[in-house]
């Protein structure tokens, strides 16, 4: 377990037990302390796989892409995204959950298609009934991060219940996006002994977007979390090898981020660098849409 702390800002990170690590990315504890003269925390979070947030009610705004900021239920569910989510945030907690996309298909009898880009209240939507008491009980409990951590992992290992249609081949297909040497739907459906069109079908069902997508964001991904682990680099000593130029890279960070690198670059990042850093400790990885499924 590891925190970061930076102005009035917390976050604590801790990993799944050893046999949810295939479906869970990390569990994340964010508590924000603002005066009642201060402004809201507000930042920007880049594209990422789901993720389920249980906060407090008034807690959070949020809006992805172009999208109005509008209030975030008490039991969100985001779906994948490839936008980015701006959120502001006033003083407060919440707790977090990072689903794999084999986690997402074995969750929930849904299409990952069909919530990319969008936040659902999870006590609304049936889909998300499993998760409702876990809900529930964070609302209620006064317990320490440890024990919280405890009590989140227990509720997820009892609604895993076995293995989901194509396991296998959403674990291959999750393996070889992390694999920067995968740079084409070629090179994909190559590694993962899948045809185009069935490749294409699963990627939606259980990472929300098609395979070409999916690659140009992880490219997208492995530059930005260079950077948020050091601000301080120049955007070109971050660009990942399958960019043809800065140009092209500029043209992506428009499509994921919605602004140019130099835009971002000049934005306070009071959470995400923090974040960036804690989990990279914890995880390996700087950002979420990296986490290596083995």
């Amino acid at each position: 377990m590891h925190a970061q702390t930076g102005n009035a800002i917390r976050i604590r990170f801790a990993l799944p037990s050893a046999e949810l690590r295939p479906f869970v990315t990390t569990y994340y504890h964010t508590q924000v302390v603002t005066a009642p003269t201060d402004q809201p925390v507000e930042d920007y979070l880049h594209p990422e796989w789901a993720n389920l947030r249980f906060m407090e009610d008034n807690w959070a705004q949020s809006a992805i892409g172009n999208a109005p900021l509008g209030p975030c239920p008490g039991f969100a569910v985001t779906g994948p995204t490839s936008k980015a989510t701006r959120f502001r945030i006033s003083s407060g907690k919440s707790w977090g959950i990072g689903l794999m996309p084999l986690g997402w298909a074995m969750l929930f009898d849904a299409p990952a298609c069909d919530y990319a880009d969008q936040v659902a209240d999870g006590m609304a939507d049936p889909v998300f009934a499993a998760l409702r008491p876990l809900a529930l009980k964070l609302r209620e409990t006064g317990a320490s991060f440890t024990e919280e951590v405890e009590l989140i992992d227990k509720h997820m290992a009892t609604i895993f219940t076995g293995p989901t249609a194509h396991t296998e081949q959403i674990a291959a297909i999750n393996a070889a996006l992390v694999d920067p040497e995968i740079a084409s739907v070629a090179a994909l459906t190559d590694r993962v002994g899948m045809n185009v069109r069935s490749l294409e079908r699963l990627s939606k069902r259980a990472f929300g977007f098609t395979p070409k997508l999916l690659l140009r964001r992880q490219r997208f991904l492995r530059s930005l979390s260079q950077f948020m682990l050091d601000p301080s680099l120049k955007w070109l000593s971050t660009l990942d090898w399958q960019y043809h130029d800065q140009a092209h890279f500029v043209r992506d960070f428009r499509r994921f981020m919605g602004m140019s690198p130099t835009a971002y670059a000049k934005l306070d990042k009071p959470l995400l660098v923090a974040a960036a850093r804690a989990r990279m400790e914890i995880a390996g990885q700087a950002v979420q849409g990296l986490h290596n499924p083995a």
